[in-house]
């Protein structure tokens, strides 16, 4: 294990260890950036308690949770703005660096590491870079990343100039204003990434509180059922979703026992499963979706969420395949619709077999290094 000298006198281990108290004071190294449609703050796991309930309620306090404004912390307040990556070196052939997820509640002083981040994803690689992980030479710079909620792989490809990360550029994505260089995500081993498989209940189709759904996890666990199922034209914005509390206590009942079906068991703290309703495209899309983290409203749409939806939707017998059948046979990129714009999704399905054969899923996304320095936690 190796050991590196801290400003104190004292020693971390490079995997994580106590944090002593003065960090209150003198505070942790931490970078806050945007990745895609969300931000979050970016540690070395080195610089993190080593025992996991110390490492959350430091990150708690961190982020000012639990309060509605988080005004006491970094946090922004939503769940799009209160996630936390955690990364290391990695120890595993042909990897460059681990990354852990932590998903941190607003109003509840929850950290969940049961699901993936596509988004925050989208700047583990700058991060990495940039921290000295990885050496950043030529004009591109690509880091393979181990997705530690998951145990995926993916690769992050990114420009980069005298030996650092480029972050500005022409690439637009809906939901952030203004271009940004782009950073391209593809994906290796998704599918069951927090459950038994692609379609972890046995079947594309089940009947769950009434609502024929399809309950797929290419990425991240998802429920996927049509808008008009629960009496929505799926075009409603996020603010009226949300003042529908009828529906988002639906919603929730809905997650939870389709949860039970995909084996995750009790997810009544749990951020997962995501829900994902779907609607005709009406945007020049080829699908409109509408999608609850987990029971909120989401005002764009999660990468990995939208890698799974797409996913259920072409395969045959699935909810929301009526939807495709004047898409071209041979499409690879779709272009879904969410509230903020539109998510192109990359995906290669080998339908020959049962179940269908992730060859590849990939999106393109943009981040920004936003202010690096120290963090004070709240005492």
């Amino acid at each position: 294990m190796t050991r590196r000298p801290d400003p104190l006198g004292e020693t971390a281990a490079d995997e994580g260890t106590a944090v002593p108290p003065s960090v209150d004071r003198d505070g942790i190294d931490c970078v806050w950036m945007r990745g895609g449609t969300s931000k979050g703050a970016f540690f070395l796991a080195a610089d993190l308690p080593g025992d996991p309930a110390e490492r959350d309620d430091l990150l708690l306090r961190i982020m000012g949770t639990p309060d509605p404004r988080q005004i006491d912390g970094i946090g922004g307040a939503t769940s799009l703005t209160s996630k936390v990556a955690v990364v290391s070196p990695s120890e595993r052939p042909g990897v460059d660096v681990d990354y852990l997820f932590l998903q941190l509640g607003v109003e509840q002083p929850t950290v969940s590491d049961r699901q993936n981040c596509g988004n925050i994803l989208a700047g583990v690689g700058q991060f990495a870079a940039e921290s000295g992980l990885v050496p950043a030479s030529g004009e591109t710079c690509s880091v393979r990343i181990y997705l530690v909620n998951s145990g995926g792989t993916a690769t992050a490809t990114f420009p980069v100039r005298d030996g650092r990360p480029v972050y500005d550029g022409d690439t637009r994505i809906d939901g952030v204003p203004g271009g940004a260089a782009p950073v391209t995500l593809a994906f290796e081993d998704t599918a069951g990434s927090a459950t038994s498989g692609l379609f972890p209940t046995g079947s594309v189709r089940d009947t769950v509180e009434g609502i024929e759904v399809t309950c797929v996890d290419n990425g991240m666990p998802v429920v996927v059922a049509e808008a008009a199922s629960l009496g929505l034209t799926g075009y409603e914005s996020p603010d009226e979703l949300a003042a529908d509390t009828a529906l988002t206590d639906r919603v929730d009942r809905l997650r939870r026992a389709a949860a039970e079906l995909m084996g995750l068991g009790d997810v009544a703290e749990s951020s997962v499963p995501k829900t994902i309703l779907l609607a005709p495209a009406r945007d020049g899309g080829r699908v409109c979706t509408r999608s609850f983290i987990p029971v909120r409203p989401h005002t764009s749409l999660g990468v990995f969420a939208a890698i799974s939806a797409v996913t259920a939707m072409t395969t045959p017998g699935a909810v929301g395949h009526d939807l495709t059948a004047a898409w071209p046979a041979d499409l690879r990129r779709v272009d879904v619709e969410h509230p903020s714009g539109h998510l192109l999704v990359d995906i290669d399905l080998d339908h020959t077999v049962h179940p269908p054969l992730v060859r590849s899923a990939g999106v393109v996304r943009t981040a920004r290094k936003l202010f690096a320095g120290k963090v004070f936690p709240r005492a």
